[in-house]
């Protein structure tokens, strides 16, 4: 077989994988959280064989004690977070019309200047209707899902269904690289494991340490919020937390709904206000200064807009299975393109047919 076949090959192998992924992407979530939990877990499991733990023992009690903390923060956050959601949707109308009675004298004012904007009025009605009823319809529709028990039952799969597969997956992690491994082509077996690699630790400095720092950019800003005592500030501040694995989206669209709520809720009143903003200054601080260097360091090599386009075009594609894959798809690409941007440099396409 000759490199173009052996390219051809590769080429079709990948296209139907991926063809399987998108079809089997309704039944993949549970497979494809617990692979991210047996990656995430694994560096410890191979610490505690080196403690002399067997494995099995070391996947026990990393299985049960990584989901026993996610049940117990379930337990503990589910009622406070799905009574603030649904406090917040049905309150989104009132500080739409707050909004409103705040800036139609703003209004008002531009428009004498450019008549071309239209009636402030007739603007405002409209968008007020518009998020009245799109409100209306979201606030049903999460009342209806969780009364009827689907959000239930697709937790309940991802608890019962993601521990197993994690368990098993953890168990055997190495087992499975070595099957990988005995696949590869023995020709560019050494050049698939070097860019295997460096995969590996991109993708291992990013997941690991981005999720850590969104998870305390989370806790921050949340508790921040409450104290302050901002309206729906737990919501505002684990969602802002969450989109912080996305480097600096978390901060700015949280530190902007936060203070939008803020002026909404205590009108122009300066202590608050910078208190508000204070939360965000701090966590911020707090990200730069302490989380990344200790957590992040500087191995990531993915580009913020990267990773944007990446979540983007995976949920497009595959929903929330799509996000879950994004990052390490993201990873994957973003070394081979500089892979092959070095093979390019070297070869005579670029140096010229004279080159050495």
């Amino acid at each position: 077989m000759n490199a173009r076949q052996q390219v051809l090959f590769w080429l079709i192998s990948l296209l139907l994988f991926g063809a399987v992924i998108y079809v089997l992407r309704p039944m993949l979530l549970p497979f494809v959280a617990a692979m991210a939990v047996a990656y995430l877990l694994d560096p410890a499991a191979d610490r505690l064989e080196r403690w002399n733990f067997s494995r099995t023992a070391a996947t026990w009690m990393l299985t049960v004690g990584f989901f026993s903390i996610i049940v117990l923060a379930l337990l503990l956050l589910a009622p406070l977070l799905y009574s603030q959601i649904i406090g917040f949707v049905d309150r989104l109308p009132e500080y739409i019309e707050s909004a409103r009675a705040w800036l139609l004298p703003i209004v008002d004012r531009l428009v004498e200047r450019i008549p071309m904007l239209g009636d402030p009025t007739a603007l405002w009605q409209n968008t007020a209707s518009l998020a009245t009823g799109w409100t209306s319809w979201v606030g049903v529709g999460v009342a209806g899902l969780w009364s009827r028990g689907l959000a239930l039952f697709n937790l309940l799969s991802l608890l019962l269904i993601t521990p197993v597969v994690s368990f098993y997956l953890l168990r055997d992690w190495h087992r499975f690289v070595a099957v990988l491994d005995s696949l590869l082509p023995r020709q560019h077996a050494d050049t698939v494991r070097e860019q295997a690699r460096r995969i590996d630790e991109v993708l291992a400095a990013f997941v690991r340490g981005q999720g850590l720092v969104a998870l305390a950019d989370g806790l921050v800003y949340g508790l921040g919020l409450s104290l302050v005592g901002l309206e729906f500030g737990l919501v505002i501040g684990l969602g802002a937390g969450l989109l912080s694995f996305v480097p600096y989206l978390g901060a700015l669209l949280g530190s902007f709904t936060a203070m939008m709520v803020a002026l909404l809720q205590w009108g122009l009143d300066p202590v608050k206000l910078v208190l508000v903003a204070a939360v965000f200054i701090v966590g911020q601080l707090l990200e730069n200064a302490v989380w990344q260097p200790r957590l992040l360091g500087s191995r990531v090599g993915l580009h913020p807009v990267w990773i944007i386009f990446g979540v983007l075009a995976g949920a497009s594609l595959f929903g929330f299975v799509g996000v879950l894959l994004a990052v390490p798809t993201a990873a994957a690409i973003g070394v081979l393109i500089r892979f092959g941007l070095d093979r390019y440099r070297q070869s005579r396409i670029y140096r010229g047919p004279d080159a050495a």
